[in-house]
């Protein structure tokens, strides 16, 4: 499914025309002006699956940021502006095939880190609280409690519970269970299986971040199935070989002067794989 059907970025003259008519003295940076423009690109062109492969600092993440602020898609963390991002935005221009879905959102590498984060503070949380009931289990367990009024109603019951019941059923019925029984990997794709739903545009930065090979080839797995059974477009931004993969992807190679459109085995990162592989093949054997 094409939700989005292309992107318009300003081109250089147009960046030039705005930069000359501000106090350039004043700032010290003018991003994202003078990011993708030093590679001539003007335009994406979508389809069900479309893939930015560069280098750091080629403009795969801007690209992204600028497309999801434009079409106003929900975002989980904050990232960084500049006092011309609104100046920019609004010279950039796009072409949906009607209403882009509601549920569409942009997914990043700090949306996943902070997922994972999130779940240890509050298992850490957990065992913390878990520690402390153990303690009151047992102060509860044997002392000699009279409830005395019906402020103590809930004391009552603590002690009841405590007297009539194990340890760790006392602790169970007190405390929820430990929310994260994962590895980092399997958190990370568990927050991907989680947020994207059917019929959605997803953007997606550098989803390998946190994943082992096979775990991203999973990951390439259920993006194919998403594209190709459940409604969904995704424009990624990747180095990840088993990505760069993915059948039908139209891949951009932020890298080229002016950016341009290849197959994922011509690009330079995965001749480099194969390159490797090959001058070790013998140790395979």
């Amino acid at each position: 499914m094409v939700y989005l059907s292309h992107f318009v970025f300003p081109d250089v003259e147009q960046e030039y025309s705005f930069l000359m008519g501000i106090q350039r003295n004043c700032y010290d940076t003018y991003y994202p002006f003078q990011v993708l423009g030093r590679h001539k690109l003007r335009m994406l062109d979508f389809e069900p699956v479309t893939i930015l492969y560069g280098g750091n600092g080629s403009g795969k993440t801007t690209a992204l940021n600028v497309i999801a602020e434009k079409l106003g898609l929900k975002r989980d963390t904050v990232y960084n502006r500049s006092n011309f991002y609104e100046d920019y935005i609004k010279m950039c221009e796009y072409e949906a095939q009607g209403k882009v879905p509601a549920g569409s959102r942009i997914i990043t590498s700090d949306d996943v880190f902070d997922f994972i984060l999130n779940l240890r503070c509050l298992n850490d949380g957990i065992n913390q609280k878990r520690e402390e009931l153990f303690e009151e289990y047992l102060e509860t367990k044997y002392s000699h409690f009279q409830m005395k009024s019906l402020d103590d109603y809930e004391q009552l019951k603590r002690s009841y519970m405590a007297k009539t019941k194990t340890q760790s059923r006392y602790v169970r019925n007190n405390l929820m269970d430990n929310v994260r029984e994962h590895s980092n990997g399997e958190s990370a794709f568990l927050y991907f299986t989680e947020k994207i739903q059917e019929n959605g545009l997803y953007l997606l930065d550098e989803p390998e971040n946190s994943l082992a090979p096979l775990r991203q080839q999973e990951l390439l797995k259920f993006l194919e199935d998403s594209a190709r059974f459940f409604g969904c477009q995704f424009i990624i931004s990747t180095h990840s070989p088993f990505l760069l993969s993915m059948r039908n992807a139209k891949i951009y190679d932020m890298d080229e002067d002016p950016v341009d459109v290849k197959r994922w085995t011509e690009l330079p990162g995965i001749r480099a794989y194969y390159d490797f592989f090959r001058k070790h093949e013998y140790d395979f054997r």
